[in-house]
Parts: structure tokens; sequence; C-alpha cells
């Protein structure tokens, strides 16, 4: 995550942008206007020349012209704060108090660090007698002005997108200056930007560590706490915010999404049916309410639910998406055509089109239209990658230091380590390989609690590793062999500890439950070292069926290796390796389980599933999609269902363009095996 210490030269075009920007400085209007225009010419979409070009008209008194230009920036980059504080001056210049006031406004709801809005805000109000608002915005000039300019900048920078040199100034500024609060909570939401969560948690850590009242960003770590699916932390960080702001509408909707991944539903869908009767126009609580009706099997609701969303915000793509991830759900000709002219348009924002492409892709193959199905699928994924930082090599790299550290002799070394408890049933393996079905018939007894893809091995394995680059000599694995025998049993301890908020649906003695995390495969050298009697299910499917299945699935978060062919076979050969490796080094440790003979033969792998668990069979098992429990993957609708194989080879109607796929998987396409890691 650290920024590069390597600045590549302007190209061509920054150079000249960086000319022309300094004839604004000098006062040079005429010159920069017609200097920014012949470079609009071979450049029409570049935001910063036509941000010039308003810019120079404003100040030669042109002020429809770069009305227009505005006009035809917000076209192009309707998320630029500064084209909006643009648009304010030069409503400004026409004395046109309240076009002005709403487009400040609109400025700082997009960029909060900037200055120039705030104040021309603050005297907008007060000049129409709007005092309690000037107030406010008086407050925030004078808040700003207490920033160092070197993190105002950066935090402007940030606001508009430009993540990489709003870092750079942030970290010069803290190896200047040493700690500043405002300078990690910035870095912190640049974290948050490119998914590093494990770094924003620390930062954010770190200002709360110096500045505890800093309540922006006590939120920013319940939002990061959220997306670590560490739900009970997050309403222990609720709880003391809205204890000085209980009608803040974000605190409290981020309390409902606690409370729904804590399993408290009911109460959840409550407290957002609360808030949407305060604002019934609000298209993201339809869509949490359909997302947790979704986990309770209220299909009905729940597609009434995303159905209002995307009524509310016709691009809205994540509206649709949900609906296409119910994959039960076929749309209508109105919608695909909806769905198709929301993608294409240019005001849609990327946000919104990836989550398009990929709902549209779920139309057309259920269609039949394959070719432009897959079309679709690709391009989805392609805009989703250019969001990621995902790196196979290092997935790699993690998979040979596991081989190379866990041993066979480096855990008889460690015979009898751990913390004793067989309670944990760890379901690993690839998302889309059939281990939400295993999870629900394992739960389907009455000795088997479901939980969820559980935060718990990830945090460890985040605090083992602490902050490294990722191309500096990785702490973890190599520091297993340091971790002592009561290291490893307080730790056991602590996992049973912060995963039992997730446990307690069933009543009476259950003995078991299970965490489905799916990445934990990678550490199932420190899971046995943890839980040496605990179950490990390996939920396994054929490789092109595997891997196209991942391909088509946008994910809510985390499983970065998707958005590409060849890192989705590389992910899958990995896997298969250290899998190998494991059952080596741990035989009769992990129980295989896979997915095609769960479909041919359901009663025999139930029968030994349950063997392998040490649990009596119960017929219920055979009935698990009569099981009403929390279901929160992409599969929760067809494990509602009986088994059914259609499923199966749905992959090969798009045979035609994964040649690359199946060569890259190369013996594994198809329930093969790879040479052991050496």
């Amino acid at each position: 995550m650290a920024a590069s210490a390597l600045i590549a030269a302007p190209s061509r075009i920054e150079a000249q942008v960086k000319r022309i920007r300094a004839l604004m400085e000098a006062h040079r209007f005429a010159d920069a206007l017609g200097s920014a225009q012949a470079l609009c010419a071979e450049v029409p979409e570049n935001r910063d020349v036509l941000y010039m070009i308003a810019v120079s008209q404003r100040y030669l008194g042109r002020i429809p012209e770069a009305l227009a230009t505005l006009q035809q920036l917000e076209s192009l980059h309707p998320l630029y704060s500064r084209l909006f504080q643009e648009r304010g001056h030069c409503h400004v210049a026409l004395r046109e108090a309240e076009p002005a006031i709403a487009a400040f406004s609109r400025a700082v709801n997009l960029n909060s660090a900037l200055p120039a809005s705030w104040k021309a805000l603050q005297a907008l109000f007060r000049m129409i007698q709007r005092t309690g608002e000037s107030d406010l915005a008086a407050t925030q000039v004078d808040a700003l002005a207490k920033l160092p300019t070197e993190i105002l900048a950066a935090a402007s920078l940030f606001a508009d997108g430009e993540l990489y040199p709003a870092e750079v100034i942030a970290r010069q500024y803290l190896r200047k200056h040493g700690t500043h609060a405002e300078a990690l909570h910035l870095l912190a939401k640049i974290a948050m930007a490119h998914g590093a969560l494990d770094d924003a948690q620390l930062l954010l850590e770190s200002v709360l560590g110096c500045a505890p009242d800093h309540h922006a960003a006590r939120y920013d770590f319940v939002r990061t706490l959220l997306a670590r699916n560490t739900y009970a932390n997050a309403l222990e960080e609720l709880d003391k915010l809205l204890a000085l702001e209980p009608g803040n509408r974000p605190f409290r909707t981020a309390y409902a999404t606690a409370l729904v991944g804590l399993g408290e539903v009911e109460r959840g869908i409550a407290l957002y049916r609360e808030l949407l009767a305060e604002t019934p126009a609000a298209p993201e609580l339809h869509l949490s309410i359909g997302h947790a009706l979704k986990s309770l099997g209220r299909t009905r609701e729940a597609i009434d639910a995303y159905r209002a969303a995307a009524a509310l915000r016709p691009d809205y793509g994540d509206a649709y998406w949900s609906l296409a991830n119910l994959k039960t759900y076929r749309f209508s000709d109105d919608e695909l055509l909806r769905m198709r002219g929301a993608e294409s348009a240019r005001t849609t924002a990327p946000i919104d089109r990836i989550p398009l492409s990929f709902a549209i892709a779920k139309a057309l193959e259920d269609r039949a239209a394959y070719a432009e199905s897959f079309q679709h699928y690709e391009r989805g994924n392609a805009l989703q990658r250019v969001n990621l930082c995902y790196r196979a090599d290092l997935t790699e790299r993690n998979a040979r230091l596991q081989a190379g550290v866990c041993t066979r002799e480096f855990f008889a070394a460690r015979a009898g380590y751990g913390f004793a408890s067989a309670e944990p049933i760890f379901i690993v393996g690839l998302p889309r390989s059939g281990s939400t079905l295993l999870e629900q018939i394992l739960s389907s007894h009455s000795q088997v609690e479901g939980t969820m893809e559980l935060p718990e091995v990830p945090r460890i394995v985040t605090e083992l590793r602490g902050r490294e680059a990722d191309d500096a000599e990785p702490r973890y694995p190599p520091i297993l062999a340091d971790l002592s025998e009561e290291d490893l049993r307080r730790m056991g301890a602590l996992y049973l500890a912060n995963t039992r908020a997730f446990r307690g649906g069933k009543s009476g003695g259950v003995r078991h439950f299970i965490d489905k995390m799916p990445n934990n495969f990678a550490h199932i050298g420190l899971i046995h070292l943890l839980f040496p009697n605990a179950k490990i299910i390996d939920a396994r499917r054929a490789g092109l069926a595997c891997c196209f299945s991942n391909f088509k699935q946008l994910f809510a978060a985390g499983q970065e290796f998707t958005y590409a062919i060849e890192d989705i076979a590389r992910y899958y050969c990995s896997y298969v390796q250290l899998m190998d490796h494991w059952d080596a080094v741990l035989p009769g440790k992990i129980l295989r389980v896979q997915y095609e003979d769960v479909v041919a033969d359901l009663e025999g792998q139930v029968h030994a599933l349950l063997r392998f668990c040490g649990l009596e069979f119960e017929s219920a098992c055979l009935e698990f999609y009569k099981t009403e429990r929390n279901v929160r993957t992409a599969s929760s609708e067809q494990v509602r269902r009986p088994i059914f194989t259609e499923g199966l080879d749905q992959w090969r109607h798009f045979e035609p363009w994964l040649g690359p796929l199946r060569a890259a998987l190369g013996p594994l396409a198809e329930r093969a095996r790879v040479e052991k890691l050496s």
C-alpha cells in the first residue's frame, strides 16, 4: 500500500496542463484559454483541461460559455467537486444566490476540504439571513484553517479521486512532522479506498489512540470493522458515537448493518424500516432491507425491496445486481432495456456500471444469448479489476512459505499444542465450490450451528503478519515457528471468545459451530496449531466450473483474484497444490468433499460427512433446504431448494470462450490433480 518512491516523469499532456496552470496563476487568462482549447481538441474528455477552460472563461467575463463548459465537464466527470465550486462562482458573478448555494453545497458534499466553497456559503447564507447555516459554514471554515496546508491539499485530492498524490503528500508530511491525527486519518481513508482494510484498521486505531474524540475517524473505524465482519466490535464503537448523537442517521444505519451481521436480522430490519420512514426516498435503505430479507429466505419481499431501490434510482447498479444475484430471479424485457440504457449512459458512474454489466450478463445468460452475455461478464470484470491491486505472485509466495514452514516434522514437534476444543468445524475451499451447501447440510444437524464466513482467522493472521510492505520479507508464516504452546492456547481461547457473538442461535447443548471462511485454506497450518482436534472440510469443485462461476460473480468485498481469467486459474492451481501439501503433512486431518459427488449421491456424501465430524446420522441433513437459518452468501437462494443437477455444467454454454481458462488450468480443468509442492 505504501506509495512508490519513484514518480514517473510527466507525460506531454501533463506538461501542457502544468504550463496552462502557470498561465492562469499569472492571470494570463486569455493565453490560458487559447492553449487549453487547443489541448482540448486533442484530449476532449480530459477533466483538468475542461476545468481550466471554464475557469479562464469566467475570469474573462464569459459566464454563459463557462457554464456550458461546466455542463460538459459534469457529463464526463459527475463527481468532480471543483466543477460545482466553479459553477457556484459563476452564479455569484451573475448575482444568482440560490443556484450558487446549490452548487457550492454540492461541491462540499463531494469534497469537504474546499475552503473557498465554505466561505462562499457562509457569505451567501448570511446575505439571505439563514444565520444557522451561515454559522455552520463558518465552523467548517475555521476547522479547515487549522489544518496544515499540505494535509488540506491532500484531503482535497483524495476527495476528487486522486489517491496516489494524496498519499504521497500525507506520508511526506508525517515523515517530516511526526504523528498527526488528520494525516493518519487521511491515510486510513486511502487504505479503505484501496480495500486495504488491515492497514486502515491499524491507522484508525492510531488516530483514536492520539485523538479519542475524533468522531469522524471513529465512524470510519466502524466502517472498517463492518467491512471486516467484526460486527460485535463495530457495535461497541457505535454505542460510543450514538451516546453523543442519538439521532445521527449514518450511525443508526451502521448499527442496523451490524445487527444483521450478528444474526439479529429482525432487529436490524426494524431499524432500517424506522430510518426508511424518515426518508422514504433513500434507495440504499431499500437495498439493505432487501439483503436482510434475502438472508432470511423471504425472497418475494427482498425482490420488492430491490425493485423499490431501482425505481428510486434507475442507474443503481447494486439494486439490479442484487436481483441477479438471487440466481433464481429472471429479468423482464423492460428491466433489461432499462439496465442497458443505464449501463451505456455516459453519466453513469463506474461504481454503478460494474454491477450493471454483471446483471445484464446474467439476464442475457438466462435468455441463452451466451456470446453477448460473455462480453458483459468480461466488461464487468475488466472494470472491477481496474479498482483492485491483486497480485497473484503474493498468493503463490504464501503457498510456498506455508509448505516450507509447516512440515510433518514441524507439526510432530508441536503435538498437543493449542486449544483442546473440537467445537469449530472449518469449511474451506474456493468461493462458488459448494461450501454453503455443505454448511447448510451440517447446520441442519441438531448438534451443529451454522454461522457465517467468520473473520477471526484472518484477524489472527493480520496480527501475526504485522504491518509490512508486500515486497518485504514476510513475518507470517515463518512466525508460526516462534509461537509457544501458551501463545497458541491463548489465541485459540480468544478465537472462541470472539466468535461467540455469532453463535447461540440454537437452543440445547450444541457441540459444534461452523466457520466457512473459504480462504482459510491458506492457513490450515495455523488452524491445526490452534485447534488440533477441529475438523476441516475442503469443499472442492472441478476447475472449469468453479473458476468460471467465480468469474461470473461480483463479490461484495474481497476475492480480488476472481476478476481476470489468468488470476483465477493461478489461484485455483495454487489452492490445489497447497491442499495437497496439507494432505501430505496432516494425513486424515481434512475431508475433501467434491461438489459433483454431492449432487450425484447426496445421501452417501451426507453419511460420509457426518461420520467424519463424529456425528450420528439425522434425516434433517438430507432435507437441508427446509432449514430456517440466516444465509448470507451468493448461494443463499440455491441452498433453500433441493439438490439440482442443471447447475453442474452451466459453464459449457460458454465453452467457446473459455479456451484460455482451460489452457491455464491444464489437467485441473476437470477433476484432475497437479504435482504436490516440493
